[in-house]
């Protein structure tokens, strides 16, 4: 009964949403009818999905079995979260899992501030300051709420909320599958490369052009296509170019952060 309640409640006030009442986002362009209550309950099942999938294939890294990776991977995490620039920093439940894929350099987040990095990357990456520059701009597609506006888009309003109330587990298989290739446009992929610039400028610890240190390796390495959460427009010169620029905008590109914690991620891997 109480389950048949909450539902026709839920349903009504998409009702309402749809008759008029929807307001713009305050924390980007586009309309966003999700609340940031339907963020966190989406990101649930999601998450809760995709660990459901990656544990049935054997790749999801569980905390319990390899806890120096976490204790590494996490202080790095945390000193992005802990940066004083993430709105949703008390809102969403924020966490990092690690899939066990080492042919893979992907990174995607669910709405309501789950995170996913795949070891491919991770081996991938040089230093910590890159690492931290890539976690900060998956960090600013939940932040800024860009991964639900784009399920929004892809999937519609009503499928969302089937979702949250666990009506359509078929289409939940279906956007887990998607997560790592979603296609966000160019203004979110270049709000999420200067949010990250912020994020790690507020950790007054890594140089915040860490993004840009992971499209030169690409370029440099000869990959005429980075993966795919950072392959979007704009082009990646073009985004070193501008993550270069916003991070002389705040002159914080000259500090030398260690690479302690990343060394002994790697190092557990």
């Amino acid at each position: 009964m109480r389950h048949i309640l909450q539902k026709t409640a839920l349903l009504a006030g998409l009702a309402l949403t749809l008759g008029g009442v929807a307001s713009c986002s305050k924390d980007g362009s586009g309309i966003l009818l999700f609340s940031v209550e339907d963020d966190k309950a989406l990101g649930e099942k999601v998450a809760a999905q995709t660990d459901s999938t990656f544990r049935a294939k054997g790749q999801l890294l569980e905390a319990g079995s390899n806890p120096q990776a976490y204790a590494a991977l996490n202080k790095i995490v945390l000193r992005v979260l802990n940066s004083g620039k993430i709105q949703y920093r008390n809102e969403f439940p924020w966490d990092v899992k690690i899939i066990k894929d080492d042919q893979t350099q992907n990174a995607f987040a669910t709405p309501g501030g789950h995170i996913y990095v795949y070891s491919g990357l991770i081996k991938y990456l040089d230093d910590e300051t890159q690492l931290a520059g890539v976690l900060g701009h998956e960090i600013a597609h939940a932040d800024r709420r860009h991964t639900s506006r784009q399920l929004q888009q892809q999937y519609g309003i009503s499928v969302l909320l089937s979702l949250v109330l666990g009506d359509n587990q078929s289409t939940l298989v279906d956007v887990v599958g998607s997560l790592g290739q979603l296609k966000f446009s160019r203004d979110y992929e270049t709000e999420a490369d200067a949010y990250s610039v912020e994020y790690l400028n507020g950790t007054n610890y890594y140089a915040c052009d860490g993004a840009a240190g992971f499209f030169i390796k690409t370029q440099n390495d000869g990959q005429a296509s980075p993966p795919e959460f950072l392959s979007t427009h704009p082009n990646p010169g073009n985004r070193v170019q501008s993550i270069q620029a916003k991070a002389d905008e705040l002159n914080c590109r000259n500090r030398t952060a260690g690479s302690n914690d990343f060394n002994q991620l790697k190092g557990a891997l």
